[in-house]
């Protein structure tokens, strides 16, 4: 609906207005009648539109083209294109008298039309688009509208000591790939805007969320100023009107709790009342953007780069990824010693994701709250060039294991019960009903709440000593069905596999062959009669199996979606974890994912027939989907740790095809 605007007419002096293309004006015809009018006539020049709302008709005289006097006519003035000089058009209203000829009174509309015009890439296309509808609403879908805008989260300047969006600079022309465009066009008389302002503003409660700069012809883009943002939340626009001012936006905060993402931007045109007067508006254009989402990326999808901490114990680990990583193409980033100080748990201290706008995405690493030795390595060492970086504020608040990124993952894409999740869903370990619980920090969780594109599932990991989501389940790729797999950790599994062992004859072989010493190998057998053992497992299998059907509830998953993969627990004896789970071998499904290949910790289990038997088992499950299975060997530097191979590595991944401003929201 075009924007109206009310003007009162005088049948003393000409009444003067400036009308803005694409608007309407509705004249208030019963106002300036004289007294003892009955009817009234409308006259206009060329280039001015009128037309005539009546609920009345049948009172019209049959005469002449008048219209009764009453508040149920109402006159609607258009224009068709920007006026050349001022008061261009003319619009005459005459009064009348009942049964006269001769008009009683009159009252003119003076009008120039002028375009004022904001806009940006609401419809998506990766380019500025004018006359968009429903610019000044947000919609998703394939069908919706309304621009985007990236948190401008990287640092492309060479020597710089923060993000992008830090300071009040542009800091080269690939600094403003980042930004959104946003162009406000006017157009009239040259001397028409001298009676008038014309502001560009944001909300109160939105200027810190982003910042605008303004374009200046023939200069740097190191001079361009920052006309709005935390420090301005309204700028006047001045200079020749007759133009199309650009300006660029950067976001500076990410969707939250306290923030949905939609930041509005208006150009009001005021008029100069007198010094004392404050100025009343005219007109008023409106572009809305929402902050593109941080997005995190499934094992599915193709990784770019793989990291990983060199110490001195881990070298041919280290080596190893170097190996896997070259069978994918995809480039090895290490992370020396001197960087890490010891701290080898890279998966835990930062998660890589991505945002994306119509013109430009590149990835993100989100640095979890644990503040490990590594804590400078994502800010330091991943920052860079079209590499963005957020870390929430924390506050006082001591994390716990819960608060490690390895507590985070994200499905493959999946449809629940008719609604469908294109960018999967994201998994957050958590607690259900214990006396004594963690959990990961509520300002974590609202973050990636309020990012709504992946709308999160929470499961219990709290029965775990590490309390981490990938210690019992993983996501590979698959050709067939919803083109993946769940795999789950499985006790139940794992005995079943274990008492076939032992019934072909094979209860002698050894557990840890080789690995440990004489005395801490034991026997298939004995595992089988570990009383304590088993009565631990089949609660963890309990507990799994909890999140198993929680994860087929909201993922939309069937048995057919999911892999056991046999894996043992046992109790951890720390006082502070007591009775929790540790993995009893390396702990198969926390592995890592580089499309076909899959580095999967060496378990060293029972030798039958030359080889492991939970290798061959592993095999016998996961080859058949094109999967490639190397083992890794991690025993010492990272399972005695209580971690694996998907806790010591960490992946960039490329983003999904599918454009999240095209999912359906409810």
């Amino acid at each position: 609906m075009s924007q109206q605007r009310w003007v009162r007419l005088s049948t003393e002096k000409p009444t003067s207005a400036v009308y803005v293309l694409g608007s309407e004006i509705s004249l208030d015809v019963c106002g300036s009648a004289p007294a003892g009018a009955y009817a009234f006539q409308v006259q206009k020049t060329l280039g001015v539109n009128y037309v005539v709302r009546d609920t009345n008709i049948s009172q019209v005289p049959s005469r002449v083209p008048r219209w009764p006097l009453d508040i149920r006519v109402e006159v609607v003035v258009t224009m068709n294109k920007s006026s050349r000089r001022v008061n261009e058009g003319k619009v005459t209203i005459s009064y009348y008298k009942a049964n006269e000829e001769t008009p009683m009174a009159k009252a003119v509309l003076l009008l120039t039309c002028v375009e004022i015009s904001l806009d940006a890439d609401s419809s998506r296309s990766g380019t500025v688009t004018k006359k968009v509808e429903n610019k000044k609403e947000w919609t998703w879908g394939p069908e919706g509208s309304g621009a985007i805008l990236l948190v401008n989260s990287d640092r492309e300047r060479l020597g710089a000591k923060d993000m992008d969006n830090q300071d009040e600079k542009v800091g080269s022309e690939k600094d403003l790939k980042d930004m959104s465009i946003m162009i406000l066009t006017t157009r009239g008389p040259d001397n028409i805007f001298e009676k008038y302002q014309l502001v560009l503003h944001v909300s109160a409660s939105e200027n810190d969320k982003v910042r605008v700069f303004h374009a200046q012809d023939g200069k740097p883009v190191s001079q361009y100023p920052a006309v709005l943002g935390p420090k301005n939340a309204s700028y006047e626009v001045k200079g020749n009107r007759n133009q199309e001012a650009v300006f660029y936006v950067e976001g500076l905060a990410f969707p939250d709790a306290n923030f949905s993402g939609l930041v509005s931007f208006h150009v009001t045109l005021l008029e100069n009342p007198p010094e004392k007067f404050p100025a009343p508006p005219i007109f008023s254009d409106t572009v809305v953007f929402r902050i593109a989402p941080w997005i995190m990326t499934p094992n599915t999808l193709q990784p770019r780069t793989v990291y990983v901490c060199r110490e001195r114990k881990n070298t041919d680990f280290v080596d190893a990824m170097k190996e896997l990583a070259s069978r994918t193409g995809c480039a090895l980033i290490i992370c020396e010693g001197e960087k890490n100080q010891g701290d080898r748990w890279i998966q835990d201290e930062m998660e890589i994701g991505y945002v994306q706008a119509p013109h430009e995405w590149f990835p993100v690493v989100f640095d979890s709250p644990r503040n490990g030795m590594l804590k400078d390595f994502p800010f330091k060492d991943v920052l860079g060039p079209d590499f963005g970086y957020v870390k929430l504020e924390q506050g006082d608040e001591t994390p716990s294991e819960l608060d490690c990124f390895g507590n985070l993952e994200v499905s493959p894409p999946v449809t629940v019960r008719g609604k469908q999740y294109p960018l999967g869903r994201i998994l957050i370990g958590s607690y259900i009903s214990r006396k004594e619980n963690r959990q990961m920090f509520k300002f974590v969780r609202d973050f990636l709440y309020a990012q709504k594109v992946q709308s999160p599932v929470e499961l219990d990991s709290d029965w775990l000593a590490v309390g981490h989501v990938d210690e019992f389940l993983a996501f590979v790729p698959a050709p067939d069905r919803k083109g993946f797999r769940l795999l789950l950790a499985s006790p139940s599994a794992c005995y079943k596999l274990l008492k076939e062992k032992e019934q072909e004859g094979y209860g002698d072989a050894l557990m840890f062959e080789g690995k440990l010493d004489t005395c801490d190998q034991v026997k298939i057998k004995c595992i089988l009669n570990d009383q304590e053992l088993r009565s631990s497992n089949e609660y963890f299998q309990k507990s799994i199996d909890w999140n198993r059907d929680t994860l087929k509830r909201e993922l939309g998953l069937t048995e057919e979606d999911i892999i056991d993969i046999p894996q043992l627990f046992k109790p951890a004896t720390l006082e502070i974890v007591a009775g929790k789970a540790i993995a009893y071998f390396p702990d198969l499904v926390n592995m890592l994912v580089l499309e076909r290949h899959l580095g999967i910790p060496k378990p060293f289990g029972p030798i039958v027939n030359k080889e492991c038997c939970l290798e061959r088992e592993v095999r016998r499950l996961l080859e058949p989907l094109g999967l490639s299975c190397t083992f890794i060997d991690d025993y010492k530097t990272y399972h005695r740790m209580y971690g694996e191979i998907h806790c010591g590595t960490n992946v960039c991944r490329k983003p999904f095809s599918f454009k999240w401003w095209n999912m359906t929201m409810p």
